[in-house]
């Protein structure tokens, strides 16, 4: 008789846990779609504070994101190469020679 009521109280508390996990899991979902539908979104930059350069290419992301697509791809693409060129000539001042592939040390 103990046996079996402590079978009964074991499936209870497993019934339970596995409500209070299900629960726990699924409340972020019910909780996200207790509000209204969303519609679309749309992300612009804001311009009113900016000037100069900074207006013009955030007025670029605004109205063509292509062309700022293709701005963002240069302007790296040159910060790249101005980068590797400063650090070979940093390299050339310290004295380490990274053009050749000989291996002293053999």
């Amino acid at each position: 008789m103990a046996g079996k009521i402590r079978g009964v109280k074991n499936r209870v508390l497993w019934a339970l846990g596995a409500w209070s996990l299900s629960l726990w899991l699924l409340l972020p979902d019910w909780v996200w779609a207790a509000g209204e539908k969303a519609t679309n979104l749309v992300v612009v930059a804001d311009t009113r504070r900016l000037s100069g350069i900074m207006k013009y290419f955030a007025n670029l992301y605004n109205t063509n994101t292509l062309l700022f697509a293709i701005w963002a791809v240069v302007l790296t693409a040159l910060w790249g190469a101005i980068l590797g060129f400063l650090m070979d000539f940093l390299m050339q001042r310290t004295g380490l020679d990274l053009k050749s592939r000989k291996i002293v040390e053999h």
